[in-house]
């Protein structure tokens, strides 16, 4: 149902800013989310008529989206946005989210598959892409009820890849813009897709105004794909646009600064042992990230550096992601493994080498950004990954960021940070030694270069840049 005033803006994505759990008793609780789109849609002010258009991720959400007064949820519950989540079919959601979106496009655009046996594009797969079809087509679909004639609408990343096209068949007049948070794959790679797959995808991107990415390398591949896939130029016209999202500065500062991040620092203090030096890492269990790789660079160094052993800590901390999916479940416990054999290999009475956390806690993540002498973001591809820009602006002494050229956040940060080929164990251990013997005014400078370069687009800021574009 749609609301009774078009909204002016909107914005669609698949995780919303609010999610709720159902009580014993019935009570439904709600959760505000973070991130940069939540700051950044705070940005265009409560005078602005705006809706946000999500999907129902849980048996909470669901009973809400039951609950709620003509489709939109309680702005009580959403830090006054409206928004409407979509109760799509649990089944197809599945298909489509984790078969399609997670399982697919993922793995093309962080390059991750191991081709000699995968991918394998059967029945099976025809059979979820009508899923991703079907929930695209919802969004489609809700945004066209919701929208006020000429609307702004501001469609996110990899899962709603077919939204823009949808909606331009039902809504002409609307001004739309696509936004991809990931990298994306280069001409060779995004052609495992089947053609006509291919095709799809970028024809539903191209149904936007406005297509715009983290970083100039990934707008670039999906310019080079659209001309290898569908012919050269781009005939819709679309524009190309680049918004590569920055630190929110004032946030994370005040935030990094409360009782619970300093209890926090304590306990890890504690537990690194005094006087001695950290190598700091804060990821989710993705594939992509090239945690074990790093565990393995680590160990590299305590080898080729034995004066390092009792001196420094890896602290590293390893957020489950996807547990849904038994190669994250595999990968998570290959992560463990591997931190276990170095502690096992090498650790003492009194040292353990690898600190490594599997319980999310924030608090514990700022704490350990604070203390950080050096950072490790060696990812085997990142749309831009936040953390190489977090931990610059919360180090209390400064840090060195050990930095895969393959992340987007390479772009703004190469200047300053100490570059490694995430694939290359040795290169990764040279490089983590070299930024441990770092001087400390050298390393106090670079990290004020980083955090002034890291901060250069805040959430709100690029969320109306964004904004401005397509309206401009």
């Amino acid at each position: 149902m749609a609301s009774t005033q078009g909204a002016e803006v909107l914005v669609a994505s698949n995780r919303g800013p609010v999610s709720y759990t159902v009580g014993p008793d019935g009570t439904l609780t709600s959760r505000r989310g973070g991130g940069g789109l939540v700051s950044g849609l705070s940005a265009i002010g409560p005078d602005t008529d705006a809706v946000w258009v999500c999907a129902a991720l849980g048996d909470g959400d669901r009973e809400a989206v039951r609950r709620a007064d003509g489709g939109l949820l309680p702005a009580a519950d959403t830090g006054g946005q409206r928004v409407r989540m979509l109760d799509i079919d649990p089944q197809t959601h599945a298909e489509a989210y984790n078969g399609i979106a997670n399982s697919v496009l993922w793995f093309v655009h962080h390059m991750l598959y191991q081709t000699p046996l995968e991918p394998v594009f059967d029945a099976e797969f025809r059979q979820q892409w009508e899923a991703y079809r079907e929930y695209n087509r919802a969004f489609a679909e809700a945004l066209a009820e919701e929208a006020a004639p000429n609307a702004a609408v501001l469609i996110q990343d990899y899962h709603l890849a077919l939204a823009p096209r949808m909606l331009r068949e039902l809504r002409p007049d609307l001004r739309i813009g696509h936004f991809s948070h990931t990298p994306w794959a280069p001409p060779d790679y995004f052609r495992l897709l089947p053609d006509d797959i291919a095709a799809e995808l970028l024809s539903g991107i191209l149904g936007a105004d406005r297509a715009a990415f983290l970083t100039h390398r990934w707008a670039d591949a999906f310019t080079a794909c659209c001309h290898a896939v569908l012919g050269p130029g781009i005939p819709s016209g679309t524009e190309i646009g680049v918004h590569g999202l920055g630190a929110d500065a004032d946030f994370l500062r005040e935030r990094a600064h409360r009782t619970d991040v300093d209890e926090r620092m304590a306990v890890l203090r504690d537990e690194i042992g005094e006087g001695r030096r950290t190598v700091v890492r804060v990821d989710r269990t993705e594939l992509s990230k090239n945690i074990a790789r790093g565990l393995l660079a680590y160990r590299r160094l305590l080898v080729d550096h034995p004066e390092w052993r009792g001196r420094v800590v890896h602290v590293a901390f390893a957020y489950p992601s996807r547990q849904d999916l038994a190669v994250y479940r595999a990968y998570t416990d290959e992560v463990r493994r591997i931190a276990e054999e170095i502690n096992a290999e090498f650790g003492t009475a009194d040292w353990t080498p690898v600190l490594l956390h599997v319980e999310d806690d924030f608090a514990r993540s700022l704490a350990a950004y604070r203390l950080a002498d050096v950072a490790l973001v060696n990812p085997i591809r990142d749309g831009m990954n936040l953390v190489a820009k977090e931990v610059p602006v919360v180090s209390d002494e400064g840090v060195a960021l050990v930095l895969s050229r393959e992340a987007g956040a390479y772009e703004e940060l190469a200047e300053d940070a100490i570059t490694v080929n995430p694939y290359d164990i040795v290169g990764t251990a040279d490089a983590l030694h070299e930024a441990l013997t770092l001087p400390p005014a050298e390393r106090a400078e670079r990290s004020k270069r980083l955090a002034a370069a890291a901060t250069a687009l805040p959430p709100t800021r690029w969320f109306l840049d964004q904004l401005n574009a397509l309206r401009g």
